[in-house]
Parts: C-alpha cells; structure tokens; sequence
C-alpha cells in the first residue's frame, strides 16, 4: 500500500510530503507511547499517533519510519512540519479514530511487514 492510498482511505488530508506519498508501507503502528512505538521494529511503517509533539518525530526519524498520520483530528505545528521536512518524513492527518484508522488499513490489506534485526 502506498501512503497515497493510505491517507485516502482514512479520508484524511497531507501536512507536508505529499509530492513523495508513492512511498510503499508494509505495515503499520499505531500508538500515544513511543516507546510502543520503539517496540514496533518493522520495515517500511506507517506510524499512526494522536500524539502531537517534536518527540513523535524524533522517534520516527530514530526508526527510520517515512510517514507519520495523526488521528482523531489532531495537527501537527509549523515547527513540527518543518522537522518532518528535514527529516524526509511525510505528515498526514484524520479525522477518525485510531481503532477505526487501524481497523480500515487492516481490513484493505496492510497487516505484517518483515522485522528488522536491531
């Protein structure tokens, strides 16, 4: 699944990035807690969070996670986005929650990616 097609089905909207939203994902992680997300070593994720500070993009950038979207309505500030930026990460947003976020990119395929060796 690409990004593209990923923010589309969750009916959501691009912060940043979507010039690279052709980026293939293989899995996705939704959590509040980074260190969750820390937890979740796969390749090629989509991180979804309601989690709205610098710290989220710190840590993907860390995992080397490429696109963050965040639910339940919330947005990321201009310093935020200009991180993800630097960072080559792209930002997106919905309006649904994570459980149905979650349960919408299941059910159109995206379940498991490989596990990267850490």
């Amino acid at each position: 699944m690409t990004v593209l097609e990923a923010v589309t089905l969750l009916e959501g909207q691009f912060f940043n990035g979507e010039d690279k939203a052709g980026r293939e994902v293989a899995s996705a992680c939704g959590a509040d807690l980074m260190s969750d997300v820390m937890a979740f070593v796969k390749d090629r994720v989509l991180l979804m969070t309601g989690l709205v500070n610098p710290q989220v993009i710190r840590t993907a950038e860390l995992l080397d996670i490429h696109a963050i979207i965040f639910v339940r309505g919330k947005a990321p500030g201009r310093d935020m986005i200009e991180m993800a930026d630097e960072a080559d990460i792209i930002l997106a947003g919905t309006k649904m929650p994570m459980f149905i976020s979650c349960g919408k990119l299941y059910e159109a395929g995206l379940r498991t990616g490989g596990t990267r060796q850490i």
